[in-house]
């Protein structure tokens, strides 16, 4: 089969086996097993809390010691075995803990697929900024496709006979309810790609002599040493405040949404009624706007694009702030299109410039230590600081003020695009572009 069809499988597996469950998992722990809030709500942290430390610790395994494909592999089928045992928990503690063991496992395959990627492209000679992106779309793809196949067959109330029918019989297979089918189906594929990892192209580690190799070299700890250039420095700070901002939106965007039906005028609108359908206009945008990205990159560059993603996050909050599900629904459709762009710019371009920036012995570290900045330590710092703001400042007895909430939100995104645009310098080469797939 074909190199770039290979990676395309493999990118929407990569993101089906995380959307089966990533948006249902607030509806299974509060709807289904009852769990209340102060039980259940630090689930979601494990998310952030296995992007710490995991993403740039394989990236070292992968830089030093084992095979990309075959660490790869192992770590999606754990993966799998962990959300296999996820039904069984009844306590909402051990959930936590298993869950975050999961996260573990999983967290760390997202950096690694981009190195896999890569290694793979460039060493069948294709050039990666026009490649990849493609290839990635599809990643997206898989995410939406788990999110509409999971609601189909774990929804007791499914519209579609078929949905329903497989629900059930998953459920009658498993002896668990209806709900747990999202662990299952996300499980069964998450095996499914760990055994096809191990037949794609090799990629060992890219090992050179070196008798004088300091034990910070001989532990595969280089990456870290980015931090000591001021430049990469700045480049992972920027990160972990962008992730930060994802995770923002992340939190809170279906929340508003549902809390216009606290406002009489707008209890019955569509906005209400179909929020997921909504926020889900923003994994469709970035199908669209990840397949600009190689024009836009050899265009304008690197930092340019990382600055129009940051600009676009002050627009996604923005227009939050002020848009209503009435005269101000264009301003919620708008801020989901253009989520997109946020998204898909920085961290695919941000990804680029670790791959373009960096010694290839080194490369799986780095961009595990990209993951640990936007996923790890940026998730995290969005999740405390913004729920500590909101309920000290933005929580009224008549409910949330969300106009105010995203209106900080959005003086925070516009504050970090002004600072990247003042202090991150980076020259854009229109030669080294073309010729990075050499």
């Amino acid at each position: 089969m074909n190199i770039k069809y290979r990676l395309t499988f493999l990118s929407f597996f990569q993101f089906f086996v995380w959307g089966a469950w990533l948006t249902t998992l607030g509806s299974y722990g509060f709807g289904y097993k009852s769990w209340t809030g102060e039980q259940f709500g630090a689930v979601f942290s494990t998310l952030g809390i296995g992007s710490l430390i995991m993403p740039a610790v394989i990236g070292i395994i992968a830089d030093k010691w084992v095979n990309a494909e075959k660490l790869y592999g192992i770590l999606h089928i754990l993966y799998g075995v962990t959300l296999f045992v996820l039904p069984a928990i009844d306590v909402p503690n051990t959930f936590f803990w298993m869950l975050l063991l999961s996260m573990c496992f999983y967290m760390p395959t997202i950096s690694l697929s981009n190195s896999l990627s890569y290694r793979i492209l460039k060493d069948n000679h294709y050039d990666v900024i026009k490649v990849f992106p493609p290839i990635r779309v599809w990643g997206t793809i898989g995410f939406i496709a788990a999110m509409w196949i999971t609601n189909l067959v774990s929804d007791p109330q499914s519209p579609l006979e078929i949905g329903k029918a497989l629900g059930e019989k998953i459920a009658a297979i498993t002896g668990y309810g209806i709900n747990a089918n999202q662990f299952y189906i996300a499980g069964t594929f998450a095996l499914v790609l760990g055994l096809y990892s191990f037949t794609l192209p090799k990629c060992p580690p890219k090992k050179e002599a070196n008798p004088n190799a300091s034990l910070a070299e001989l532990l595969g700890l280089n990456a870290f040493r980015l931090l000591s250039n001021y430049k990469m420095l700045l480049f992972f700070l920027f990160s972990m405040f962008l992730g930060a901002a994802l995770q923002l939106t992340n939190m809170y965007g279906d929340t508003y949404l549902k809390d216009f039906e606290n406002i009489p005028q707008y209890a019955d609108s569509f906005v209400v009624k179909y929020s997921t359908m909504i926020i889900s206009i923003s994994q469709i945008s970035e199908t669209l706007f990840i397949l600009a990205i190689p024009f836009f990159l050899k265009r304008y560059g690197i930092k340019k694009v990382m600055l129009i993603s940051m600009f676009a996050w002050v627009l996604r909050f923005g227009l939050f702030s002020f848009g209503n599900p009435e005269t101000g629904l264009w301003m919620i459709i708008l801020s989901n299109i253009v989520y997109g762009m946020a998204f898909d710019f920085f961290n695919i371009s941000g990804s680029l410039f670790v791959e373009t920036t960096t010694d290839s012995k080194i490369r799986a570290s780095a961009q595990g230590l990209f993951m640990m900045m936007t996923n790890g330590f940026g998730a995290i710092m969005g999740s405390i600081v913004s729920g500590w703001m909101i309920d000290r400042y933005f929580t009224l007895s008549t409910g949330k003020d969300w106009h105010g909430i995203w209106l900080v939100f959005t003086v925070y995104a516009l504050v970090i695009a002004v600072l990247f645009a003042i202090l991150f310098k980076h020259k854009h080469n229109v030669d080294a572009a073309k010729n990075f797939s050499h």
